[in-house]
């Protein structure tokens, strides 16, 4: 890089999940575009494993996903203590970052990702930590969550371990939740990826009130949970960490200004998850599609739009934290998932017609009706 300004189209603060796919969209839709990647750290995407069903992503859609993913499955399990399913027509797709990395820097030229961290942006300009500066027609912040003092917020946290199994796992098709073991620190489940026929990844998730994690005991959790299947492991492979925001009310403007009143942004820093689950891959792909249909989108209608078509999702939310007893939480899900399969995919997708929200909340609550209300009418909206 010379000592003078550097000048393109676009440039992507953060080279996480968001801001891979909006640049891999913008290369593949506006190739005369100019798009500039700024990441510090050595590979794009950071260690995540992303996961998605079939139908999160619209099929006129998959195009940009297509090359990212590494591992699909027909069909899934559910576990709780009254009730097991096995859903056997949804597809269920993975994405490991080192996949997202490779397919990102195959299609962008090297000089357009640079890897330094950022000091100062603003909606036409990023000073880099190396002392450089950088000038765009339009610059999206992608570097993960604002202010989030503005939301009020539950946390859907977790650590994933890569376990070898040698002469097999057992394992036909993932758990997506196993929620049979020890409801500790609110709703705790454990999720299974059969990544080949002797490597298992083994995630122990928590819906918390708190953003704490220990990682050292849920370790050994996991650890637990694997002998019990008969997987000894002495570690070595992939560990994962997360806690993902699950907001049920808040002031969207605030958290929106805490980061730029006028900055276009992406993911987690635009608002753009799914209110109940904290997952943001189906939204960074709508996000991506929209630029790449229309460059000059105006992202910060975009996310309050979204915001707004979330508020069911954040009724939920609300229910979940607010109403449920901690340790009872699961008797939502274990409820949920006696649905049918069509109302389960389309409520993962974002997408729950008028009905599957009626249906969802009718019959006999799984939470004390004097709690539910008073949930219904405490904190922001």
């Amino acid at each position: 890089m010379s000592g003078q300004a550097q000048h393109c189209d676009i440039i992507i603060a953060g080279g996480g999940l968001a801001g891979c796919l909006i640049a891999l969209a913008l290369t593949e839709r506006r190739p005369a575009l100019d798009v500039r990647i700024v990441e510090p750290g050595k590979c794009l995407g950071g260690n995540h494993i992303w996961s998605f069903f079939d139908n999160d992503v619209a099929a006129e859609q998959r195009w940009l996903v297509e090359p990212l993913v590494c591992h699909r499955w027909i069909g899934y399990d559910v576990a709780f203590p009254a009730h097991r399913r096995t859903i056997s027509d949804a597809a269920y797709n993975s994405i490991e970052s080192e996949r997202l990395d490779i397919v990102t820097r195959e299609r962008i030229a090297p000089e357009r990702i640079i890897r330094a961290g950022v000091n100062a942006l603003d909606a036409h300009t990023v000073s880099l930590s190396n002392g450089e500066v950088m000038r765009a027609k339009t610059v999206i912040d992608a570097r993960g969550p604002g202010d989030m003092s503005t939301l009020d917020l539950g946390w859907q946290k977790f650590v994933g371990l890569e376990i070898n199994v040698p002469g097999g796992h057992g394992l036909e098709r993932p758990i997506i939740m196993d929620a049979t073991v020890e409801q500790i620190d609110g709703y705790r489940f454990v999720y299974c990826l059969p990544l080949d026929a002797e490597t298992v990844f083994v995630e122990d998730t928590y819906y918390s009130n708190t953003p704490e994690l220990d990682v050292p005991a849920i370790r050994e959790r996991i650890i637990a949970y694997a002998a019990g299947k008969g997987w000894p492991t002495n570690g070595g492979g992939r560990e994962e960490t997360g806690v993902l925001p699950v907001a049920y009310g808040g002031d969207f403007h605030a958290y929106w200004k805490s980061t730029g009143s006028h900055q276009a942004k992406a993911g987690l820093r635009a608002g753009l998850f799914n209110a109940m689950t904290g997952y943001s891959l189906p939204d960074a792909v709508r996000l991506a599609i929209a630029l790449s249909d229309k460059p000059e989108l105006d992202i910060a209608a975009y996310a309050a739009n979204h915001w707004r078509q979330q508020g069911y999702f954040r009724l939920l939310g609300k229910m979940l934290f607010n109403a449920a007893v901690p340790d009872q939480r699961y008797q939502i899900f274990e409820r949920f998932y006696r649905l049918s399969p069509g109302l389960i995919a389309r409520f993962y997708s974002g997408q729950p017609s008028l009905y599957d929200k009626f249906r969802i909340l009718c019959g006999k609550p799984p939470v004390p009706i004097g709690r539910a209300l008073r949930a219904l009418f405490s904190g922001r909206k």
